[in-house]
């Protein structure tokens, strides 16, 4: 788990409530996210909704009202979306997490590092937090954009003394996870990728 500095709740996020898919699909009574199939039917309502979201879309799944979510359910709805995501099933989509408790948050985690993933959550406190697995340079380039919000290659490399080259793979690296936006800027001298936090 790395803990990052900024998380801003104004955030653009499209908010999937986790306990009103949980009530229409299995319809059960419970606010807990237990056993494979249940994890299999939340996570096909997600993959419904995130194929009309349009490019660009950030969906924070939010787990504020769920109970216990069991490593099989967190494996089938979290990990597998994360999977898919990076496999480009969803098109340009970040997904995040939140309102995740410390139980929540420790069989999610297990889940993504299984699978050697990592994912964007926050906290009930409002903390900022990644999930999962993210080598060190990684880590300390998302942190970096955790202070500024925004960066550029050259921003990194000259505040770590990199080449820009390889400033500029940290960066790419962090947007192919889904742990950054990227966008295309025009400057005075040209254009720019410019990486920031969902």
């Amino acid at each position: 788990m790395i803990q990052l500095n900024l998380f801003d709740p104004d955030a653009k996020m499209i908010r999937y409530d986790l306990y009103k898919f949980l009530k229409e699909e299995l319809v059960n009574g419970s606010k807990d996210l237990v056993t494979r199939p249940s994890g299999e039917k939340i996570r096909r309502r997600i993959e419904r909704g995130m194929e009309k979201e349009p490019d660009g879309a950030v969906v924070g799944l939010d787990f504020a009202k769920i109970g216990i979510i069991d490593y099989s359910c967190a494996d089938e709805i979290v990990a597998k979306l994360v999977s898919r995501l990076l496999g480009g099933e969803y098109g340009d989509k970040y997904l995040i997490l939140t309102g995740l408790n410390e139980n929540q948050k420790e069989n999610i985690e297990v889940a993504l590092e299984r699978k050697d993933l990592a994912v964007m959550a926050s906290m009930k406190d409002g903390g900022r937090i990644v999930l999962g697995n993210l080598n060190n340079y990684l880590k300390d380039t998302l942190a970096f954009i955790s202070v500024r919000r925004k960066a550029t290659a050259k921003d990194l490399a000259d505040a770590r003394k990199l080449e820009t080259n390889t400033s500029g793979t940290r960066l790419l690296n962090l947007h192919k996870k889904r742990l950054v936006k990227r966008n295309e800027e025009s400057r005075s001298d040209g254009t720019v990728w410019v990486y920031e936090l969902l």
